[in-house]
């Protein structure tokens, strides 16, 4: 069965630009960083364009901290955007703006969690690793354990069971990495997979039995976005990154409409060090008169 991922693999694969032969391992962790919760679609032009501007480690950690959060844009979450230039100083300091490829060591450093640290170590080193995101979740669900759909949250058994499927070699390793995720992303979908185009559906498990629904439908939440403390937040961050200086608050309040919810989330934000809130002088600051902008 990996023979033939691999060699479907071969044919399939998007060209995509962090698995191009001139990429750097520092090329690979920002695009794993971008990739999280957000579709390739999105994060090519964007990566390719934070690439160009700080290429290396140190370049990001040069540079002002507004400029990183406006470079992030839209591409949510914009906290990954300060772990990642946070990582690229401890890089600089630690390692002296060399990218290690020892998975503990890349643990170690601020925002880099297993699966990222795995996935640098298989795609930019080309070393054996258990690399394991919804993807290949999905595939092993499917193929091994004849489920629709894995459990919400990555149990011991099932990082064994992907452990055991990694081959030995590094290289070969690397590769089912990649060619399982990607046969996740590309056609054992989560909502329409297609079975049809898959290289090993005459042995999936999930296929043989009929294709049984979730049977964890009941434990999973849908995340909704309309009136939320993230859109909110989204919002404030859009004002701040096309302002060209320090924002009012009652422009900043004019983009929400519940004023409590606003206050919470302006908290939050300025907590999470994503805005900088710069009170008028005196002993009793007016919080309406008070300004916001992105950290320097």
């Amino acid at each position: 069965m990996r023979a033939d991922v691999l060699a479907w693999f071969d044919v399939h694969a998007r060209d995509l630009p962090w698995r191009a032969p001139d990429r750097t391992p520092w090329g690979v962790l920002v695009s794993e960083v971008m990739l999280q919760q957000t579709p390739v679609v999105r994060v090519e032009p964007a990566w390719r364009a934070w690439l160009e501007r700080w290429p290396t480690p140190g370049d990001l950690a040069a540079a002002p901290t507004s400029d990183v959060l406006r470079a992030w844009d839209r591409l949510g979450y914009p906290r990954r955007a300060l772990r990642l230039q946070e990582c690229a100083r401890a890089v600089v300091e630690r390692h002296g703006g060399v990218l290690p490829d020892d998975e503990a060591t890349l643990l170690a450093l601020p925002g880099v969690g297993p699966y990222t640290a795995a996935a640098v170590r298989a795609f930019a080193f080309g070393r054996r690793s258990v690399v394991l995101d919804t993807n290949v979740r999905r595939v092993l669900a499917r193929l091994v354990a004849g489920e629709a759909l894995p459990a919400p949250a990555q149990t011991a058994a099932e990082t064994r069971l992907a452990a055991a499927w990694v081959p030995d070699d590094d290289a070969t390793a690397a590769r089912w990495s990649a060619a399982s995720m990607e046969l996740g992303a590309l056609v054992c979908t989560a909502r329409s997979p297609r079975c049809d185009a898959c290289p090993v559906a005459d042995r999936c498990r999930w296929l043989a039995a009929g294709r049984p629904g979730d049977l964890h439908a009941h434990r999973r939440r849908t995340q909704a976005w309309t009136g939320t403390d993230r859109q909110a937040r989204g919002r404030v961050m859009a004002l701040l990154r096309d302002a060209l200086g320090p924002v009012p608050h009652d422009a900043v309040a004019a983009v929400w409409p519940d004023a409590t919810q606003l206050a919470r989330c302006l908290d939050a934000l300025v907590a999470d060090g994503l805005v900088a809130r710069d009170d008028a002088p005196g002993d009793a600051p007016d919080p309406d008169a008070a300004t916001y902008r992105l950290p320097h």
